[in-house]
């Protein structure tokens, strides 16, 4: 009984839980806006993007020719094949060639219809890739005895021309191509080109000449410059070698390296390969060379650091006539003396040109080579001499002196001298004031050419103290001329003097202006004194030296024996070149009233200038 009675519990639990089921499942309508319900549907049933079209409707991907000259000589006829990729569904055009004549047309083996138009056009219809064979006809130019024509430039990316001329010994030459292949028979002459897209072909040929050249021995000239520069490691040696072909044709160029010079690079516009064997460098040219040719020889040798040296001179052993030169140069601090040259002159690096041109600098020892063969001895030896770096300043200006002599009409010829004491400086950094133009420079004495710094400043030599010497003071002395405004009857004037890379310790400036103008100095960096003469021996040394020579100076006597003598003395050495700079000396003219100013303590790359008044005499107020 009470099993039953717990079965129909069970049952009766069962079925209440049933019927609360059905009443929590209750059926009913859910309503959404019509914008909702197609951005859940989108996001429920996404559509797949459609592809992007091609950029372009078709490709023109080849063009080859093949054409034929005529046998009358004024057309070359044959076919252009297309090869043509259409990317577009539907119809496209595509522009044939300009400047050809087209006969006939087929696309893939059918016969095709031109549309009209310059240029004319063709219409496919099928996507992918289709052959248009042209029928063309090339007009030729008959001119001077030669014969040629042109094909219009190509858009796609390869195109070729195979050109068969029915004669023999033909010579072809192709601008804005590259001819890969030439077959030549005792009928015709064959050639196959290829050129790039977007650029024209012009052929022209004629018949070849009867060269005899080829069966001549070969005489030749050679031109050789050097520029070698001593480093502390190594010396680096650039060479210059021009070849003059006056017999024969040059095949290759055979030049003879001296030992132990590496050889880095070999340049030049006909250079196909070189080679080294035994000292001999051998240059294979692209094409027998029949005027002149040019190479340049880059490398590097291994040296003492000072010394005597022996300069690596390249030579050209075939050559019947040899000339050229070399320049020397020091890397560092450095002082090239004692040459001993042996088929070699003294020269100007100026006069050298070509590699050496831009390179000069005031302590390049140059020198050229005496005209003479190839395989005449020359040798070159100097004494190279480097200067060690001390503990003490480097370089310093002890006294600096200005001569200005200033005009009414703007003009102004400055005079400075400048003592200086040198420990290891190779060079004296000079800038100018704008506008002016250097006449004249010296170091102690002798005439110097400056170089040319890169901010366009003049560089001059500096003497250099040994080692564990004290530097002895020398002077610099230059001369320019300035060009400025004219004064005013009563205005200002500036007067701006040279600026220099190295500290000036005392500075005197002698001003001498006309006599019809008064002069006042606004306060500045200078002040008026009495000159007491240059505090600096070396300038003292140098006034006395110039008294001296003027005194010395006999008095000049103008008779027809003198002037003869100096007439024949032109003539001898009439087309000859003096080495170095040609001494200019011009004596200052110390003319007009004179102010002295002073200053101390001038800051390097500092242009001290000097503030004036000046009132005319007859315009005073």
């Amino acid at each position: 009984m009470t099993r039953v009675l717990a079965v129909v519990m069970t049952m009766w639990v069962c079925a209440s839980a049933a019927s609360a089921q059905d009443a929590a499942r209750a059926e009913g309508w859910v309503v959404l806006p019509l914008e909702e319900y197609r951005a859940l549907r989108a996001r429920a049933y996404p559509t797949v993007p459609e592809p992007a079209p091609p950029p372009v409707d078709a490709a023109l991907t080849r063009v080859d020719y093949e054409l034929r000259v005529a046998p009358g000589g004024e057309t070359a006829t044959g076919q252009a094949r297309l090869v043509i990729d259409v990317l577009k569904q539907g119809w496209v055009s595509v522009q044939v060639p300009a400047g050809v004549l087209v006969r006939d047309a087929r696309i893939d083996g059918r016969t095709t219809a031109l549309v009209e138009g310059n240029p004319a056009r063709v219409l496919l219809s099928r996507a992918g890739r289709s052959t248009l064979v042209l029928d063309v006809v090339v007009p030729l130019i008959l001119q001077g005895g030669a014969e040629s024509m042109s094909l219009p430039p190509s858009g796609s990316a390869l195109s070729s021309v195979t050109l068969t001329v029915p004669r023999a010994e033909v010579e072809l030459t192709v601008s804005g191509g590259l001819v890969a292949e030439q077959r030549a028979s005792e009928a015709e002459s064959r050639w196959v080109v290829y050129g790039s897209a977007g650029r024209s072909l012009a052929f022209s040929w004629k018949r070849k000449a009867d060269d005899r050249r080829g069966a001549l021995p070969l005489r030749a000239r050679a031109r050789v410059t050097q520029l070698v520069t001593l480093g502390e490691e190594s010396t680096l040696v650039t060479s210059s070698v021009q070849l003059e072909v006056t017999e024969g044709l040059a095949r290759e160029a055979v030049i003879a390296i001296p030992p132990g010079l590496i050889v880095n690079h070999v340049a030049g516009a006909a250079v196909a390969d070189w080679n080294i064997g035994r000292g001999i460098l051998t240059i294979s040219f692209l094409e027998p060379v029949a005027t002149q040719a040019s190479v340049v020889v880059t490398g590097e040798v291994r040296g003492p650091r000072d010394g005597v040296i022996a300069i690596p001179l390249l030579r050209v052993p075939s050559a019947e006539r040899e000339t050229g030169g070399v320049a020397v140069d020091v890397a560092g601090a450095g002082e090239i003396g004692a040459p001993q040259p042996r088929g070699l002159e003294p020269a100007d690096p100026s006069d050298l040109g070509d590699i050496v041109r831009g390179r000069e600098s005031p302590s390049m020892a140059a020198f050229r080579f005496t005209p003479m063969g190839g395989a005449s001895p020359r040798a070159l030896s100097l004494h190279l001499t480097r200067y060690t770096a001390k503990a003490v300043l480097v370089a310093n200006v002890e006294e600096a002196r200005y001569d200005a002599l200033l005009t009414e009409d703007g003009k102004r010829l400055v005079r400075a001298r400048y003592a200086v004491r040198n420990n290891r400086r190779a060079f004296l950094a000079v800038t100018l004031p704008a506008g002016a133009t250097l006449w004249s420079a010296s170091l102690g004495g002798d005439p110097v050419r400056p170089g040319l710094s890169p901010s366009g400043g003049l560089l001059l030599p500096l003497r250099k103290g040994r080692a564990n010497e004290e530097a002895v003071a020398f002077v610099v002395e230059l001369l320019y001329l300035e060009r400025s405004q004219s004064w005013p009857k009563v205005g200002e004037a500036r007067l701006a003097l040279p600026a220099l890379d190295l500290p000036v310790s005392r500075t005197g400036l002698t001003i001498h202006h006309s006599p019809r103008y008064e002069v006042e100095t606004r306060p500045g960096e200078f002040r008026r004194e009495t000159d007491p003469g240059p505090w600096s021996e070396a300038l003292r040394n140098n006034n006395r030296r110039a008294s001296v020579a003027e005194a010395s100076q006999p008095a000049p006597r103008e008779t027809d024996k003198e002037f003869r003598a100096l007439l024949d003395q032109f003539k001898q050495e009439a087309g000859r070149v003096r080495q170095g700079v040609v001494p200019v000396a011009i004596s200052f003219p110390a003319l007009g009233p004179a102010l002295f100013l002073a200053a101390e303590l001038t800051p390097e790359a500092q242009a001290p200038a000097l503030d004036l008044e000046v009132r005319s005499i007859g315009g005073r107020r």
